[in-house]
């Protein structure tokens, strides 16, 4: 059965730092795209992080670049968004996603074959 469990969402202060992860099962991860996206209330899904399978290469939103940073462990099968300076707009629902071949559009939640349940973040004083 393949399945994306996320983990490491929080309540935080603006400011503080939180590390996501993203552990598969029925499947490895290496072979795969894996992306992160977020959901905030009343907003549409949007693409937040990605890392290609095929040579490391690593993408960000414009809204997040410099302040998060996406990784993977093989020996783990586990991918980590480590979050920094975390601001309020920040505050939503953390989704990592798999997709099976390389594309342009990472940030297109279209693009991706399979969905973890989500993890909450919240940044907020």
């Amino acid at each position: 059965q393949v399945q994306l469990v996320e983990s490491g969402g929080g309540l935080v202060q603006p400011g503080g730092s939180l590390r996501l992860s993203c552990a598969a099962s029925g499947f490895t991860l290496d072979y795969y795209r894996i992306g992160w996206f977020r959901q905030a209330p009343g907003k549409e899904r949007e693409g937040v992080s990605c890392i290609s399978s095929s040579d490391g290469s690593t993408y960000y939103a414009d809204s997040v670049k410099g302040r998060f940073t996406i990784s993977r462990d093989n020996a783990k099968n586990t991918v980590y968004l480590q979050m920094n300076s975390l601001k309020p707009e920040d505050t939503a629902v953390y989704y990592c996603a798999a997709g099976s071949y390389e594309v342009v559009a990472w940030y297109q939640t279209y693009e991706y074959d399979y969905w973890g349940q989500g993890t909450q973040v919240t940044v907020s004083s």
